[in-house]
């Protein structure tokens, strides 16, 4: 048997017959999901913005599922507002981060710099950019009203929902977990 160690909140969805439900945004910390079905079988899809469908991964009613997931994360050292935003990464570290990935942001004591589930447009690595001597990215959120200056650590990381198509009526539970080896 194997051994999970939950990580954060566990969650869920309803599972509803013949159509798609999507959770709200989780912050990736572990490499594993694991979903259970309860009282439907359910395909499930995971991603930026996922819409499960028959041919996703199939899980059973009364049955579970452990799902591998990409995290990423990186500390933030600076952030340049505007319609969108640059973030920047501390020199000498790069972007876990490609065109397309969706972000979280959580900085502590400057919170109204928090945002949740936004585009990566713009991943840039090239030396002396700006002043710059580290890797930026160019995030679609639009930071306009923010004139405090960023003064403290962040951390960035990937994000991404879940989504359930029913074979019937139940709920969809999910939580990140580490596997911590056999029992």
């Amino acid at each position: 048997m194997t051994v999970h160690k939950p990580v954060g909140l566990g969650s869920s969805i309803a599972i509803t017959s013949g159509s798609a439900t999507t959770s709200s945004t989780l912050s990736v910390q572990t490499k594993a999901l694991r979903v259970v079905a309860v009282s439907a079988g359910a395909f499930i899809g995971i991603g930026t913005s996922p819409t499960a469908a028959t041919t996703d991964y199939y899980v059973a009613a009364g049955t579970d599922a452990v799902l591998a997931l990409s995290p990423a994360s990186q500390r933030v050292s600076g952030i340049t507002t505007g319609t969108t935003t640059i973030i920047d990464f501390p020199a000498g570290t790069g972007s876990p981060f490609v065109v397309g990935d969706y972000v979280t942001l959580t900085s502590i004591g400057q919170s109204y710099y928090n945002f949740t589930h936004q585009p990566v447009t713009v991943v840039n690595s090239t030396s002396g950019y700006n002043g710059y001597f580290s890797t930026q990215i160019t995030v679609s959120t639009n930071t306009v009203g923010i004139v405090t200056a960023f003064s403290t650590d962040g951390d960035l990381r990937k994000s991404i929902r879940v989504s359930a198509f029913g074979t019937g009526t139940g709920a969809l539970y999910y939580q990140q977990v580490q596997i911590a080896g056999d029992a």
